[in-house]
This record gives C-alpha cells, structure tokens and sequence, in this order.
C-alpha cells in the first residue's frame, strides 16, 4: 500500500466546484465526524480522526462502518455537496467500483456449485463466438484471478478531461471484449497475474449465456434479494444515481486553464459493467462481507477459491500475485486481511475482513483522484485505523 505524494500538490491548489462552468466557491463548512459510541474507546478515537475534518483537498467526504467482535464503530464526516455545505449523509448510495468484482466472482461460484459453469473449462467454450482461438485456452478461474492473458480494450482519450468528454459513451460488453480479444496476449494464460476488468467482463456474459437471463438479474436473485440488500443495484451503465447520494467531485482543468473540483456524480459505467458498475451503501456492503465471510453466499471448497492467491507474479511489478477470485490480501497490523477496493470517478469505497471476520470494514471516500494511482490519503488513514500499518 502507498502513500500519496500528490496531496502535498492537491492541498496547493485553489479549488473551485464546476459541471461545466465554475458554479461558486469550493470551500464549505466542516461538519465535525459524527459516530455511534464503539465499544472500544481507542477504535472510536482513531476511526473518528482518520476521517476528520473533510472536506479538504483529497475528498469531500466519507462513510465508514467498522464491525466483528474486535469492536464496532460507525461514522461520518464531510459535506453532500460542495455547494450546500449539508453533512454528508451516511446512508447514502455511491459508486462501489471493482467491489462489483466480489459480487460477480460470487455468482460464477454459485453457478459451479450448479455444475453449469466450471472453473477448468475454457472462456470458449461457453463463448465460442465472442472469444477467438488464440485465447481458446483461458480458463474461467484464469478469468476472475486475472491470469488470463487477456489485454484491456481500448477507450477514447488519454486524461480525466478528454475521459470525462466520453463520460455518456455506451460500450457493450460484446464490443469490450472484441476490441481486447482482437490483440495479441499478454502473457501465456495462467503465468503472471495481471489485474484488468476485461476477465470480468467476459464472466459476466458467460453468467448470461449459461442462464438465458441477464447478469443484473442473476446477481440480484442470487445475492441481493437473499440477503436483503434493498439499497444495492447494478445500473446497466445508468449515468445517475438512484436514491440519496453524496456528490463525488474530480480534480481537472477547465477550459479557460485553471484547475478544480467538478461534479462527476453522473458518469456512464457502460465500461465497467460486470467489473464495476455496483452501487451500494455502507450498511449493505456490511452486510454482505459479514454473509460472504461467513460462508453464507459462497459454501464449501468453492469459498475457498475466494482465499486462494495463484503462485505466479505480477506482470508489472514483478511482486507475488495479491488476487484471488474475487477479492485481494494485504497484510496489515501482522495479520491478513482480505477484501477489495475499487474506484470510480468521485468515489474510492472497500471491504475487507480479517479471515474469522473479527474485524470487518467497509468505506465510502468521495476522492478528488478516485483513478489516481496512490492510495487515497483518507483511505490510507481509516484503513491503517482499523488494521494497522502495512507489514
């Protein structure tokens, strides 16, 4: 885990709010943490200073919920929206990201169990029109512990400012992978771990091929509805959000050269789909580590795959490979803690869990640099509140 040398440049900057043009001052009131009493006095006191005083230049605001029986805690801080100055408001929706990742891989799982998908069998063989002969080997297991091989598809621009142009581009799954699946690999499947969103894009459509539904359907009937996550949904590359939401905001440069925050709360997620489209809220993203940890959503040797890092090294860094199917490790505090993160425009949000779900953690950070490629400081902080240094 990194942490981030851009604030000390973010922190620099005069920030202005725009959706277009400047709409007004970015500085607003801050609203002091706001909490539950925890039953662990130190938990409470480090978790409500990990998030104090927002919003400052690296996020606007954030939503924590700490749970298990090391101790239990929730809290706030931050603002809405730049413009009222209103607290940020706890149960409200946000863009999960790549903690789609986790909900996806759990229902591919769930479809093994039925023995209508298997973890061995060849991408191609459930899509033999979509997915070439030179990546005939790659294996659905390759797929969600992304040792596939496969490269990222190609998408228009370069920067946040040309990206945020393209932001109401609608890009099918199909298209996704035809332009990814059209370049040579990279690498021999099963080799390196390379960690993209095109492994998940191709197991949301063999969801789909396998079942004749829909792979929004699919993990609502099989995990939403089961476990009551009534404010969690996929939006189909929906640009809005449904519900209450905190506003996210994105560091850029305007069109007359200055640089500020600009509302980035309505984005398309038509690139992410099956990868990373979830919206949810913390109580829900909660409730479903507490259920998936428990083996709850996911049973048996099938679990297991979710706890099991492939022995290969990263294509990029050279490292021993950190993902699983589905989730992610780190060591924090000497001890394992396995989750994931994830990232849109506006919003940075996690899970994570000790293995014996003894201390559980989910966030939602509104970032200014969701995408950016150092850990955003606010996360940094609440993790390392609820688990400890990086070993």
């Amino acid at each position: 885990m990194r942490t981030s040398t851009r604030t000390l440049l973010a922190a620099a900057l005069v920030l202005g709010v725009a959706a277009g043009p400047a709409l007004g001052p970015a500085v607003a009131a801050q609203p002091a943490a706001t909490a539950r009493p925890a039953r662990d006095a130190d938990l409470a006191k480090t978790m409500a200073a990990a998030i104090a005083g927002l919003p400052r230049a690296d996020a606007t605001a954030a939503l924590v919920r700490v749970g298990g029986t090391a101790g239990t805690w929730r809290g706030s801080s931050g603002v809405r929206d730049l413009e009222s100055g209103a607290p940020a408001d706890p149960a409200a929706r946000f863009r999960a990201g790549s903690v789609t990742k986790v909900f996806t891989a759990a229902t591919v799982l769930r479809l093994v169990a039925e023995r209508r998908i298997g973890l061995d069998r060849p991408a191609r063989a459930y899509l033999p029109d979509l997915i070439p002969a030179r990546y005939g080997g790659v294996t659905v297991r390759q797929l969600l512990n992304h040792t596939h091989g496969i490269p990222a598809p190609d998408f228009p621009g370069e920067t946040v400012e040309e990206w945020y142009e393209h932001r109401f581009d609608v890009h099918t799954p199909e298209e996704l992978v035809r332009s990814a699946t059209a370049k040579p690999r990279e690498f021999r499947p099963g080799t390196r771990q390379h960690y993209l969103n095109i492994g998940y894009t191709i197991a949301g459509l063999i969801v789909e091929r396998v079942t004749g539904d829909s792979y929004e359907r699919q993990v609502e009937r099989r995990i939403l509805r089961p476990l009551g996550l009534e404010d969690t949904y996929l939006p189909g590359g929906a640009a809005g959000i449904t519900g209450p939401y905190n506003h996210g905001y994105q560091t850029m440069r305007f069109g007359d050269g200055t640089t500020g925050l600009r509302d980035v709360s309505v984005w398309g997620t038509s690139d992410a789909w099956a990868a990373g489209d979830l919206v949810s809220t913390t109580a829900d993203l909660e409730r479903f580590t507490r259920a998936l940890f428990a083996g709850r959503v996911v049973r048996g040797p099938l679990l297991e795959e979710m706890f099991t890092l492939p022995e290969v090294t990263d294509l990029k860094t050279g490292a021993p490979a950190a993902y699983s199917v589905g989730l992610s490790m780190k060591r924090l505090g000497g001890r394992e803690v396995w989750g994931k993160t994830g990232g849109r425009w506006g919003y940075n949000a996690a899970i994570g869990s000790t293995r014996d779900g003894s201390r559980t953690l989910v966030y939602s950070v509104n970032s200014t640099d969701a995408k950016g490629q150092d850990t955003n400081p606010t996360a940094l902080r609440v993790m390392v509140a609820a688990y400890g240094l990086p070993d």
